[in-house]
């Protein structure tokens, strides 16, 4: 895949200014960042930059009187991954506490950071997760929301569909979780290779599919799916949120996240125009995860 490699200079230059316009650049199609002194260098597929809305979003950054300009040249030809898989991730505890006064706990590693066997209780789960140039491991908010919103459903038996899979975090969560079976989807062939890969090592290969493909991939299903699940940003959500609706089935769950607690009411009006009801919202830190049901 060629990459485009641009630089952003961001003046005054803080944190707030650098997250914002991440999330902003992620509707243009970037997929990583690198912070700077004096900004951020972003990486985006050149088939999937959208300048005119980079653009549009500059023009209208929440930040008053911060300045942004930006410099766009083609990448190095290289594995972006390389020193992320390499180093890989230490493990990540995600915990939801149950009503009865029980915790459930998600242990999610890679194969170079095992947890301990003294970390280890009987009813915690483990998930392995190798990222090879694919999004999802448990360390963005907006996974570990999705993932303690799944520890805390009953998905005993349960039909899923994960949307922009990337590593397929979410859906071999759900499957060890005790769902039927998965299917997912992403436009990037790497990620759709390297959720078939995780789910061998988690062993649910034969319970999760992955498509190669955007949510038009979603017209080939009929409304057979009891929980959506969708990490992906607001602009996006907003375009195929119908299409979710449409293979869903009567009072199945929508879970959504990928976006700013700023981006909430745009995805709420949207879904209430669906026909969904809004359950439940979660935050962490500025990022926001929506939890709906289907009527």
């Amino acid at each position: 895949m060629k990459y485009f490699e641009v630089e952003f200079t961001i003046t005054p230059c803080s944190q707030v200014a650098q997250d914002l316009l991440s999330a902003l650049a992620g509707e243009a199609g970037f997929e990583t960042f690198e912070e700077t002194t004096n900004g951020l260098k972003g990486y985006v597929q050149q088939t999937l930059f959208d300048e005119s809305v980079l653009s549009s979003a500059l023009e209208d950054f929440p930040l008053e009187d911060t300045h942004i300009i930006y410099k766009v040249q083609e990448a190095e030809d290289r594995d972006w991954n390389e020193q992320w898989e390499q180093e890989g991730f230490e493990p990540i505890d995600v915990r939801c506490e149950m009503a009865d006064g029980r915790s459930k706990t998600l242990i999610i590693h890679d194969g170079r950071h095992l947890p301990s066997d003294i970390s280890l209780q009987p009813t915690d789960i483990e998930v392995e997760i190798d990222a090879h140039l694919a999004f999802g491991t448990g360390t963005h908010e907006t996974t570990r929301m999705i993932c303690a919103t799944l520890l805390g459903m009953n998905l005993n038996g349960i039909k899923v569909l994960d949307c922009g899979c990337g590593t397929g975090i979410l859906g071999i969560c759900a499957l060890k979780l005790g769902a039927r079976h998965c299917v997912g989807y992403d436009i990037d062939e790497w990620s759709v290779d390297n959720s078939r890969h995780n789910a061998i090592i988690n062993r649910v290969d034969e319970r999760l599919e992955a498509l190669h493909g955007d949510a038009t991939v979603l017209s080939s299903f009929p409304a057979e799916f009891d929980l959506v699940m969708a990490n992906i940003n607001r602009n996006i959500l907003l375009q195929d949120m119908e299409r979710f609706v449409s293979i869903m089935r009567p009072k199945a769950t929508l879970v959504l996240s990928g976006f700013y607690q700023s981006d909430c009411q745009l995805l709420e009006k949207k879904a209430s125009s669906l026909g969904l009801m809004l359950k439940q919202t979660k935050n962490d830190g500025d990022w926001a995860c929506l939890i709906f049901q289907h009527q």
